[in-house]
């Protein structure tokens, strides 16, 4: 055997993905769980791809705000949706690249040999998130499993203020710093001199984009049946075709009042969804007559201090992983970014199109390059389809080899945010035989 025939039986392919449809916070999945959608987007996935389940080693979800009663939905969806109960199930959290994570970690297993397949995705329900009671009255709680007579409940009440039964809603914000993304993302964009307008055209060019790849998106769905059957929903919500510059004007900043640029029209929005992949040895996946659609190549993760430039990470990351593959961006024919906020996102196409960024921050000569819109997110990204935190990362390597097999493209490449400052990005090639 050849060198290079050598390497290929080491490469870790993309079989293929997909998803639920991703719908509004308080919309029709609102009496679901994470565990209910990631069931159900695994289940899609075995369908879609006739998987026989003996051949899965290791299932890895991303999930952000957990449920208590679910705390490994790796592993409860994977029985749910019919898995053998033999095979071992992790739950990921990494904020807006836990399913990036997933992939990278489902990577890493099969190039050491300690997996040969493995089911990836994430999930997430941001129409019910656990809210708590405060922790003087739930330590009061707790005291009561102690009691063990009718008085004891007399002092249950003790040294507890009005206040103290108020509930605990948990806010999307910086732990260490109480920002949250829309707050720095504004802050952002007003250091690199990012327009309201130019933020509006960008989120309206989201929108119109992902209306017209409805079919490609469509696709990609996995239909979810509700209420018995009666109900079949089988594309996302978000997606507004028919939205206008004027009405993205009209309306107020949402964050930094009154002079931030970041509004609701150009923000990702809270978003319930589950999505799944199917990742494998190329010499096994062949073995057993699956057909790749992409090799996942390099990925690099980045950190940085939350508190100044929250969501600059995939600027960083992406240079890293086109010098890995000693690649530059007039190689790349497809582009998916993860679109946190419009603001965002053209704050790191601005900084990889800077030489001042590549000579102060990644001690380059000259700029990494600039991002062709033509070649960027053309069927939509988050700020339309929507970003469900835990399941973005495996719609976005789904989508990206989709729209690689539908250019005839060779690479694309895959970069994302996420809260604490960090960032990621992966390349991933066209499979050929």
């Amino acid at each position: 055997m050849a060198k290079s025939d050598k390497s290929k039986t080491n490469d870790v392919v993309f079989i293929d993905g997909g998803r639920t449809p991703f719908l509004r916070a308080g919309t029709d999945f609102k009496k679901l769980t994470a565990y209910d959608l990631g069931r159900r987007a695994i289940a899609g996935l075995i369908n879609k791809t006739k998987l026989d389940g003996e051949h899965i080693d290791r299932v890895y979800l991303g999930n952000v705000i957990q449920d208590i009663n679910t705390s490994n939905v790796a592993r409860e969806s994977s029985l749910a949706a019919g898995l053998p109960d033999s095979i071992p199930a992790t739950t990921v959290s990494m904020a807006c690249i836990s399913s990036n994570m997933a992939v990278t970690m489902a990577k890493d297993s099969i190039e050491t040999g300690n997996a040969r397949a493995a089911i990836v995705g994430g999930t997430e329900v941001m129409s019910d998130i656990p809210i708590r009671f405060r922790k003087k009255f739930r330590q009061k709680l707790l005291e009561t499993q102690k009691y063990k007579s009718p008085t004891d409940y007399l002092k249950f009440f003790k040294n507890l203020r009005p206040s103290d039964l108020l509930p605990e809603i948990p806010s999307i914000s910086e732990f260490s710093t109480g920002e949250t993304m829309g707050q720095s993302c504004d802050k952002m964009a007003a250091k690199y001199d990012i327009s309201r307008e130019e933020q509006d055209a960008y989120a309206l060019r989201s929108h119109l984009k992902a209306d017209q790849a409805k079919e490609h998106l469509t696709d990609e769905i996995f239909p979810v049946s509700l209420k018995n059957g009666d109900l079949v929903i089988d594309k996302d919500n978000g997606i507004r075709g028919d939205t206008t510059p004027e009405k993205l004007a009209s309306l107020n900043p949402a964050f930094i009042k009154p002079h931030g640029t970041v509004t609701a029209g150009n923000a990702s929005f809270l978003t319930d969804g589950a999505s799944a992949g199917l990742v494998m040895n190329r010499e096994y996946a062949l073995k057993h007559s699956y057909q790749p659609k992409a090799i996942l190549r390099s990925y690099s993760y980045v950190a940085k201090r939350p508190g100044d430039e929250l969501l600059i990470g995939p600027a960083l990351a992406v240079p890293r992983v086109l010098d890995d593959m000693n690649l530059r961006l007039d190689d790349i024919d497809v582009f998916e970014f993860h679109e946190a906020f419009a603001g965002q996102m053209l704050t790191v196409l601005k900084a990889l199109a800077s030489d001042d960024f590549a000579k102060e921050r990644l001690s380059r000569k000259k700029a990494v390059g600039k991002v062709p819109y033509d070649a960027l997110n053309s069927w939509g990204g988050s700020l339309s389809i929507g970003h469900p935190f835990g399941a973005t990362g495996v719609r976005l390597v789904t989508t990206a080899a989709d729209r690689l097999i539908d250019s005839g493209g060779k690479y694309a490449l895959i970069a994302a945010c996420a809260a604490g400052g960090q960032g990621h990005a992966m390349v991933i090639e066209r499979f050929e035989e």
